[in-house]
């Protein structure tokens, strides 16, 4: 059986991706190896931040073979990073890789804020705005790096799904996560937060990216 180990503690993200990829793979995350380092996001796209925390995290399981689950077995083992966030057109692509930091002060520190407050400062940027021109994607890109086999000739591959949308004029919906509660997927009057899990994780940008990465590793 494939292993995909999720290079992320956001326990939100884990579960959306176990359940998008349901049983097709054994699913774990960086809540399994608590030691694993934090590796900054520091790169200027979704692309550069995926592949640097993919490569990170293999770089450093590698060098501890002892953790690594059935560790004499050869199957395939691959390091699974995410890169995601909102771009709204009317802020020039603005939060884009800051997403999860809109609301810091200093962007590209280690914390992020708060969804509520990262949902309020959007709303706050987005004041006056007409719903014609509050028109936003969210964009996803995985990395996949192969821990095992060792990535001789394999180098880490991309893959990329996005959602087209609008920004809300007030949040809507308790299911979700991030700005869920703002965004209404291109065709749809009710928020992510609204439409519920089943319809979620058909249409995002996560789903379809993964989507990408079932039918490259079936």
């Amino acid at each position: 059986m494939i292993t995909l180990l999720v290079a992320t503690r956001n326990a939100h993200k884990v579960a959306e991706i176990r359940q998008i990829l349901s049983h097709h793979w054994r699913c774990l995350s960086q809540l399994d190896f608590p030691g694993a380092p934090a590796i900054v996001e520091d790169a200027a796209s979704f692309a550069g931040n995926a592949r640097k925390k993919a490569e990170g995290l293999a770089a450093w399981l590698a060098g501890h073979p002892e953790l690594t689950p059935d560790k004499a077995d050869d199957a395939p083992f691959y390091i699974l990073a995410d890169d995601s966030g909102l771009e709204v057109d009317a802020l020039a692509g603005a939060p884009g890789v800051h997403s999860a930091r809109f609301a810091v002060a200093k962007t590209g520190g280690p914390a992020n804020a708060l969804d509520a407050a990262n949902n309020a400062k959007l709303l706050r940027l987005l004041m006056g705005v007409p719903p014609a021109r509050r028109t936003a994607r969210f964009r996803c890109v995985l990395a996949l790096a192969p821990l095992r086999p060792p990535p001789v000739g394999h180098a880490t591959l991309l893959f990329e799904g996005s959602c087209e949308g609008r920004i809300g004029l007030s949040p809507a919906g308790t299911g979700g996560f991030g700005y869920d509660p703002l965004f209404l997927p291109e065709g749809c009057t009710q928020s992510l937060a609204e439409l519920g899990e089943s319809v979620k994780n058909t249409i995002s940008h996560r789903a379809r990216a993964l989507q990408k990465l079932r039918d490259y590793l079936s």
